[in-house]
């Protein structure tokens, strides 16, 4: 049973930074692509970082660098390291892969960028 955890989300000030967290189980998790998407009330879940199983990565033109989407094998855990972070930045981030023809998603954690 594939299941996606993720944590780490929160309140942060404007120009702050957040690191979340998307532990995995039920699958080989070396061999997926992984991506976090984003969703704001009242907009359409958006792409904001993915990264192969060889490692590499993209980005959406709204977080090039400020945000690192990175993975560790071993854990069978994907980050979303995000730097500078913007109020428009607030939102609920899912970790999600994609295996068998199916999207498989987590419960989501809130940011919240506000001062």
């Amino acid at each position: 049973q594939v299941r996606l955890v993720e944590s780490g989300g929160g309140l942060v000030q404007p120009g702050g930074s957040l690191r979340l967290s998307c532990a995995t189980s039920g699958f080989t998790f070396s061999d997926y692509r992984m991506s976090w998407f984003r969703q704001a009330p009242g907009k359409e879940r958006e792409l904001v970082a993915s990264i192969t199983s060889g490692g590499l990565t993209n980005y959406a033109d709204s977080v090039k660098g400020r945000f690192t989407i990175s993975r560790v094998n071993a854990n069978n855990t994907v980050y979303l390291q995000m730097n500078s972070l913007k109020p428009d930045d607030s939102a609920g981030y899912y970790c999600t892969v994609r295996r068998g023809g199916l999207n498989y998603w987590g419960q989501g954690t809130q940011v919240t960028v506000s001062s």
